[in-house]
């Protein structure tokens, strides 16, 4: 490291205070102003190439220049937990925005159930598939760059959706917008592995999936209530609006990452994509990750059919209200993460599993009190077995992080689009005594198939 350089590292060193932000040497503040410009056209290309390397040196000092260097406590820490939060929530209020609207595309439309749930099986298949890439093209690109791309180009199509015409076009808006979408989970994922201190990754995580399901809940209640007050077009348009509120919140907030970028190489990608389905721990983590997922979507499909059908006759307002269960999914996130540091991962992959098969087995009862607590039982379990398994994965991975990041919600989403769409099937012909089947089927095949990989990689 040459003079220059360590002279520009003191300085920046010394312009910090105890609680790691710019004391006196305020004048060396120039991170916001940076990352934001890093945000919309690429990190300090802006700036003649000379200048790189101090800024560099400084924007670090803030977050904590090393690997897994954001520590708890720190206001780094906290800025990066919000961030996380507001892009889980665009993600799944993007996302999932359209699944309380299964009904209303299927009279609306004229379609079956099963092709009712199109506008949703497209978006998470193709975008299981493009983040298999978009892992590998953040590291050329720049993980915080990718993930900002992704939820400001997700937030602008959610808009565009509420203007489309005829159900192709709805369906070829979803699927671009799973494209785009996948440059956020993946990286994500990624990004938290990388820059966290180890013992923050999981409370880090859990609190970005508490994000998704308050943002899943709130897109599911909203678009219901909204659809059944205004239309389902209105309900799009205006969480396409707060989407973008909230990407410009992540993209101010966001520290950037330290890691220096590479070249986007097909050989790189590949490789690393067949080393990681060797491992047999992430296999298992994978296999749970599909099938958890594929079954989660399938209830949440499929519970609208039931509740607004005869004998429950329910309003969209009023089915969209079990949604609320959405909150017992962000607390078990949240206690999941916290719990896996300090408890077997094995054992509560295992016991989330077994609570999702419990609580979809209550779905079954007749009265509706039952039944909402099934699908809550159901839903705090996955979010506890998604939180430490996916927690569990960039602990494990100690080379290409993204990559196994990305194979894992591969499986996630691909689990969901090919479920999701299953399911349908078999509510038109077995009812919801079918769909429960295929959930609890799923579900205890992974159990079988997993439970001595995760034992002796534990």
């Amino acid at each position: 490291m040459d003079e220059k350089h360590i002279s520009c590292q003191k300085m920046g060193e010394r312009s910090l205070n105890n609680d790691g932000e710019f004391g006196e040497g305020r004048v060396w503040n120039i991170s916001p102003v940076v990352s934001f410009i890093s945000g919309c056209y690429g990190e300090f290309k802006a700036f003649p190439e000379g200048m790189k390397t101090s800024m560099n040196e400084l924007v670090l000092t803030e977050v904590g220049a090393g690997l897994g260097q954001i520590r708890r406590g720190t206001p780094a820490y906290l800025r990066a937990r919000l961030a996380f939060f507001a892009a889980g929530f665009v993600t799944f209020v993007t996302l999932y925005d359209v699944q309380p609207l299964l009904p209303e595309f299927s009279r609306e439309f004229g379609v079956s159930p099963a092709l009712s749930s199109m506008p949703l099986s497209v978006a998470t298949g193709t975008m299981a598939i493009a983040m298999l890439f978009a892992s590998t093209i953040s590291e050329s690109w720049g993980r915080k760059q990718v993930m900002t791309a992704a939820l400001f180009l997700t937030s602008l199509l959610t808009v565009f959706t509420a203007f489309s015409q005829g159900y192709p076009a709805l369906i070829a808006l979803r699927l671009i917008q799973g494209l785009v979408l996948a440059g956020l989970p993946a990286v994500a994922m990624a990004y938290l592995s990388e820059e966290m201190d180890p013992s923050a990754i999981a409370s880090a995580m859990g609190l970005y999936i508490g994000g998704n399901a308050v943002g899943g809940m709130t897109g599911r209640i909203c678009t219901a209530v909204m659809t059944d007050m205004w239309s389902w077009r209105a309900a799009l348009g205006s969480f396409g609006v707060l989407s973008l509120i909230l990407s410009l919140y992540f993209m101010k907030n966001l520290p950037p990452s330290h890691l220096p970028r590479r070249p986007f190489r097909f050989a790189y990608l590949f490789t690393s994509l067949v080393q990681k389905m060797h491992d047999p721990l992430l296999l298992s983590l994978y296999a749970v990750s599909f099938t958890a997922m594929g079954s989660f979507v399938t209830l949440y499909n499929y519970i609208t059919f039931r509740l607004l059908a005869h004998p429950y006759s329910l309003s969209q307002s009023h089915v969209s209200l079990v949604f609320l269960v959405y909150l017992l999914g962000s607390a078990s996130a949240s206690v999941a993460g916290q719990s896996a540091s300090r408890f077997d991962r094995r054992t509560l992959v295992m016991l989330s599993l077994c609570v999702m098969a419990a609580g979809a087995l209550l779905t079954l009862a007749e009265p509706l009190p039952v039944i909402i607590a099934g699908v809550s039982v159901f839903t705090a379990g996955f979010f506890a077995a998604h939180t430490v398994a996916s927690s569990w994965v960039g602990l494990h991975a100690a080379t290409a992080k993204a990559q196994a990041s990305a194979l894992y919600l591969f499986s996630y989403y691909l689990g969901s689009s090919i479920s999701g769409t299953v399911g349908g099937s078999f509510w038109s012909r077995c009812g919801w005594k079918g769909v429960v089947g295929l959930i609890v089927g799923q579900l205890f095949l992974t159990l079988v198939v997993t439970r001595g990989l995760l034992k002796r990689q534990a």
